[in-house]
């Protein structure tokens, strides 16, 4: 067998883990779905679980990982071109919150991934994918003189940990809808100023 067989090989049972964690975390959450259930439902076996990721925890970081680049891709493709840097932000912004509502987001990005990955491994695996974006539309803003010039790591990081904290409320919240619909006048309220 080459080389090249084989790692398509390992990959392939790779994406079969992630993808039936991905379905049972998102229907009964992580607490709730045994190991034994996973590599059944991948068509594997425990031992290439353990090969791949180490255990269920790891597990669950390469699913929200997968995630949270899923979610980057769907902003990136919804900019509208010719947009200003305030207006790409804030649309972005409404955009994550609405995915928020998602039952399989709620569950294992904000739900899950924190609890069972710790805040340091969770916020530095979303910030992998959404400090970027936020950073970019930053420096964009200052340069066309739509926002306030000011020291852009801390502004990129001020409005990750809002948007962050906004979803976790939307999505730990007993009326999520409820509390999106609220989370529209916070955001907006937080970009306007930024305007320069």
């Amino acid at each position: 067998m080459s080389t090249r067989t084989q790692y398509e090989r390992s990959q392939a049972t790779r994406m079969a883990l992630v993808a039936a964690a991905r379905g049972l975390f998102a229907e009964r959450g992580y607490a709730s779905v045994a190991t034994e259930e996973i590599v059944r439902e991948a068509g594997v076996t425990r031992g290439a679980l353990y090969h791949h990721f180490g255990g269920k925890g790891e597990l669950l970081a390469a699913v929200y990982e997968q995630m949270e680049e899923e979610i980057a891709a769907r902003l990136g493709a919804s900019a509208r071109p010719g947009a200003g840097a305030l207006e790409t932000l804030s649309a972005g912004a409404e955009l994550f919150l609405d995915l928020c509502l998602e039952p399989e987001v709620q569950q294992i990005a904000l739900l899950d991934a924190p609890a069972v990955l710790g805040w340091e491994r969770w916020r530095e695996i979303g910030a992998r994918y959404g400090l970027g974006l936020i950073e970019a539309l930053l420096v964009a803003g200052m340069e066309a003189g739509e926002i306030a010039r000011q020291p852009l790591k801390p502004l990129a990081h001020a409005l990750l940990g809002a948007i962050d904290e906004i979803a976790m409320l939307v999505g730990r919240a007993d009326d999520p809808a409820a509390v999106r619909a609220e989370a529209s006048q916070t955001l907006a309220g937080l970009l306007a100023g930024l305007r320069a």
